[in-house]
């Protein structure tokens, strides 16, 4: 059921409206990453000041410039890390074009579903991607300590969290919030499974942009199998 779902998915990746939700997504996470960086940058240069008193070397006026470029830099480490967290959780907003996209093709038989207010849809978008980044966050201790398995931990981490997250907004569309957590929990390691197959391409630089979407329809598909609704297309 898995690999069904997710061929099924993989061959809908040139539809006009996956691409544009892509692109809002992306559009939406480099403004935000930017957007941090001019931030992060500016505040380091007012907290050192126009000029610093070093021991043994006195004062210098250089400290602002080197403050700036240093967190420039760190920024620059920083998005590099946390660039698919965030476009998954930016892309997590439009995912109801995503999963109408596949019902469309698929499942044209099936009546319009109720769907998700977008301010809830927001508000989980923001939840999700704070949790993702912050579980990255403090995984990444894991890596340092047991470094020949830190990508088995970033698979499994982001494979339960990814797997979680998908599942449970391709199920809310149609099934509400309680109908949807019960369904996660009836199928927990199909969906832990699958969210882990997402995750292992999360590696790939620019591939990794994709699983979002990818993803979405994948588990979009997964609802409708574990729900016994029959794929037409």
């Amino acid at each position: 059921m898995i690999i069904t779902s997710f061929f099924a998915a993989l061959g809908q990746m040139t539809d006009p409206r996956f691409q544009r939700v892509l692109l809002l997504g992306l559009g939406l996470t480099l403004g935000l990453l930017v957007l941090a960086t001019i931030l992060f940058v500016n505040l380091a240069m007012w907290l050192v000041g126009d000029s610093l008193t070093l021991p043994l070397i006195g004062t210098v006026t250089w400290a602002n410039d080197a403050a700036g470029g240093v967190s420039f830099v760190l920024m620059l480490a920083l998005s590099g890390f946390l660039m698919m967290p965030v476009a998954s959780a930016m892309i997590s907003l439009f995912l109801e074009q995503v999963a109408e996209a596949v019902e469309d093709k698929h499942y044209p038989h099936l009546p319009k579903a109720p769907g998700v207010p977008f301010w809830d849809g927001l508000v989980d978008a923001l939840v999700f991607m704070g949790v993702l980044i912050g579980a990255n966050i403090l995984a990444f201790a894991l890596y340092l300590l047991f470094p020949p398995l830190s990508p088995f931990i970033f698979w499994l981490l982001n494979g339960f969290l990814l797997g979680r997250e998908y599942f449970t907004l391709a199920a809310l569309r149609r099934l509400g919030p309680e109908g949807a957590k019960t369904l996660r929990k009836q199928n927990s390691l199909t969906i832990w499974l699958a969210g882990t197959l997402m995750a292992i391409p999360l590696s790939v630089p620019l591939v990794n942009l994709l699983i979002p979407i990818l993803g979405a329809a994948t588990f979009t598909h997964i609802f409708h199998a574990v729900t016994g609704t029959e794929r037409q297309g």
